[in-house]
């Protein structure tokens, strides 16, 4: 007996019997879609799944992706990894930068504010005699300012010379009726630190002066530090086997069809601690620079505070000014002993004593409540603050960098149930992670 089939179901099983041979795989539509989404060539991007065996890195089963797309993900992978890197190193860098910035505005407007404050007091109480020799002040703070920008003067050397140089100046005024050359000049200065003319205030000074300096320079040198380190660490390739696995954890998902399953956090994690091995073995020297400059900031904020030095430090040598007065008789005397008797000046040549000008005032110190605001409408205490709160921030920020950009650009909100592995949708197993941690330099290679 002859079965004959009904005409449609016999049009149907012809229309089986012929159908292409993609027939049977799956879609790569969403795949072809973000691809193109990213400025891609469509043309690289096959409607179906194709076979894998050009693939280099991704799974070489059944793929959406074809040999120009891998090697388009390859170069985006690089371009992902070098911009989740640099967004949290800006971050950090732009704290560091700013906060330098802060300071370094600081501590110049702090000098030019002391300077202009004991230019105008001394104009008011000394008048010309200071304005002849106001030469000696303005050289004692181009000084200090080109120990901040540079570090190349001696503070100390510097604040002896300028005692040496003040105690000249005050000799000849205390001593009107006398003449002086400047060999005798020269001996007179020699005496500085024998008689102490000025009192304990120069060597007072020189202690605070040089340990206030330095360790304003150094905190201000060491945020400028960090903001280069940052931005020098932050601009490194990544190395190709970096970029392989980059591409493996990133955009092979996509080839196998997993558009919407993210990277396993510990896969992740993996990865980007490869990636950044370099940088996070800078983690335990940084640690210790952040260590040391908080050590710098506290005391900056005890008894190397710079503001209270340079706030009143005209009064400070005003003080060593009327020092040398009330003794100038005693110190003449002595110095007469030591380089000889001088001779008088000419009959007739006018003299001018220190009694002329107002050597009996004393200038008063701030008070608190009186203190000046300086540099952006601040106080040295307030910034030393607020830097101490970042740089405990900053504290292991290499080591924790792996964790942040992974949590910041592919694992937040991830199913560690059902997240990718680097080969399929899966669990990212501790046997796996201990794979994957023992075998980084082949991370990304073939699958072959």
């Amino acid at each position: 007996m002859v079965w004959i089939l009904p005409f449609p179901l016999l049009l149907c099983t012809l229309a089986l019997s012929v159908l292409p041979a993609w027939a049977d795989l799956k879609s790569c539509s969403e795949v072809r879609r973000l691809y193109i989404s990213k400025g891609f060539n469509q043309n690289d991007a096959p409607n179906h799944e194709i076979n894998g065996d050009h693939l280099k890195v991704c799974s070489q089963k059944h793929t959406c992706c074809s040999q120009a797309m891998e090697e388009k993900y390859t170069q985006q992978s690089k371009h992902d990894f070098k911009a989740s890197v640099i967004e949290p190193c800006n971050n950090m860098q732009n704290i560091f930068a700013s906060r330098y910035s802060k300071f370094d505005e600081f501590f110049k407007e702090l000098l030019q504010n002391a300077e202009n404050s004991l230019n105008d007091m001394f104009v008011r109480t000394y008048g010309r005699l200071y304005m002849q020799n106001s030469e000696l002040f303005k050289d004692f703070f181009v000084e200090l300012k080109k120990y901040y920008v540079g570090g190349n003067v001696n503070l100390e050397e510097m604040l002896n010379d300028f005692w040496a140089r003040l105690l000249e100046r005050m000799f000849r005024l205390v001593n009107p009726q006398y003449q002086f050359t400047d060999e005798y000049l020269e001996c007179v200065s020699k005496y500085t630190d024998q008689l102490k003319p000025f009192g304990d205030v120069p060597r007072k000074l020189k202690l605070q002066v040089t340990r206030a300096f330095v360790a304003a320079r150094t905190f201000a040198q060491g945020l400028s530090v960090a903001r280069d380190v940052i931005n020098k660490v932050s601009s490194v390739n990544p190395t190709p086997q970096c970029v392989k696995a980059m591409l493996k954890m990133t955009y092979c998902p996509y080839c196998s069809g997993l558009i919407t399953v993210k990277p396993c956090n510990n896969y992740c994690l993996n990865v980007m601690r490869g990636c950044l091995a370099n940088p996070g073995d800078l983690d335990a020297e940084w640690n210790n620079f952040i260590d040391a400059m908080l050590m710098v900031a506290e005391r900056l904020e005890g008894p190397f505070n710079i503001e209270t030095v340079m706030d009143p430090i005209d009064v400070k040598i005003s003080d060593a000014i009327m020092n040398m007065q009330e003794n100038s008789m005693q110190v003449s005397q002595k110095v007469f002993q030591g380089c000889g008797q001088p001779k008088p000046l000419p009959p007739g040549r006018p003299a001018r004593s220190v009694s002329e000008s107002n050597f009996n005032i004393r200038f008063r110190s701030y008070s608190p409540e009186e203190r000046p605001t300086t540099a952006a409408g601040t106080s040295l205490d307030r910034l030393v603050s607020d830097v101490k709160e970042k740089l405990k921030t900053a504290k292991k920020f290499w080591s924790s960098l792996p964790g942040s950009i992974c949590k910041n650009n592919w694992t937040t909100g991830s199913n560690e149930d059902d997240c990718w592995n680097g080969s399929e949708k899966s669990r990212f197993d501790i046997a796996l992670q201990v794979f994957v941690c023992s075998n980084w330099k082949w991370l990304g290679q073939s699958a072959k």
